[in-house]
C-alpha cells in the first residue's frame, strides 16, 4: 500500500507518465420487443425481458494526472490481449515516455505475458519502457483506474447495449468526451494518512 501511495506522491519527470490500469466486463443484451420511445412527460419504455448476447472485456487505461483515459473493448482477457493493450500504451499513446504502471496482480498482468505474445526481443523492449507497481491483495481501491471505471459504469454502461460493436461506439464517445474535458483525479490519501487511519492494519512492534 505504501509503495502505491508513494508513487502517487511523486513528482514525475517530463519523460515519465503515471498510468493506472484495471479491467471490467459488460454483459451485452438485445431487446426482445421494440422499446417505446420517449414522449412528452414520458421516459422511454423497455420490456423487462431481454436476450443475452455475450460478454465483453474492457481494459481501462487511465492517466489521472494528465486527464487522459483509453478503454479497449475485447472479446477475451487473455495474457495476449493484455500484452497487446500495454504495447499500444507505450508505442501509440505515450511513445518516448517511461510508463509508471499501477495495476492489480492478476496472473495475466505479468511481464511473462509479453514473452507469450511477442518475440523475446520485442517483449524485452516493452518491459524496459515500464515501471510496474502492483496494488496489494484486497487493495484494489488504491488503483485510480477503479475511479474511472466507476464513472464509466454510471455514465455509459448502466443500460442495455446490444452487441460488442455498439459497445465500442458508446464507450468511444464517452472516452472522447472525458478526454476533451480533461477530467483528472484529485488523490489526497497519503502515506501519513494511512499510518493514522489504518493503524490497526500495521504490525505491532514489540521491544
Amino acid at each position: 500500500m505504501e509503495d502505491i501511495l508513494s508513487v502517487y506522491q511523486r513528482e514525475f519527470e517530463d519523460d515519465e507518465v503515471l498510468v493506472c490500469m484495471d479491467e471490467t466486463t459488460k454483459q451485452q443484451t438485445r431487446e426482445t420487443r421494440i422499446p417505446v420511445g420517449m414522449g412528452p412527460g414520458r421516459e422511454a419504455i423497455y420490456d423487462y425481458e431481454y436476450e443475452r448476447n455475450g460478454v465483453s472485456n474492457l481494459f481501462m487505461l487511465s492517466a489521472p494526472i494528465e486527464g487522459w483515459r483509453h478503454v479497449e473493448v475485447t472479446e477475451r482477457r487473455t495474457k495476449e490481449d493484455w500484452a497487446e493493450v500495454i504495447r499500444d500504451l507505450v508505442d501509440v499513446h505515450y511513445p518516448g515516455k517511461r510508463v509508471v504502471l499501477v495495476m492489480d496482480n492478476l496472473n495475466t498482468h505479468s511481464p511473462a505475458s509479453f514473452y507469450k505474445a511477442f518475440s523475446p526481443e520485442e517483449a524485452r523492449r516493452i518491459i524496459e519502457r515500464l515501471e510496474i507497481h502492483y496494488t496489494p491483495k484486497h487493495g484494489s481501491w488504491l488503483n485510480m483506474a477503479e475511479i474511472e471505471i466507476g464513472v464509466l459504469r454510471r455514465q455509459c454502461l448502466g443500460r442495455r447495449i446490444a452487441d460488442r460493436e455498439t459497445l465500442r461506439q458508446e464507450v468511444g464517445a464517452w472516452q472522447k468526451r472525458r478526454n476533451e474535458n480533461g477530467n483528472t483525479v484529485d488523490w489526497r490519501f497519503t502515506t501519513d494518512d494511512a499510518r493514522i487511519r489504518l493503524k490497526s492494519l500495521y504490525p505491532t512492534v514489540q521491544n
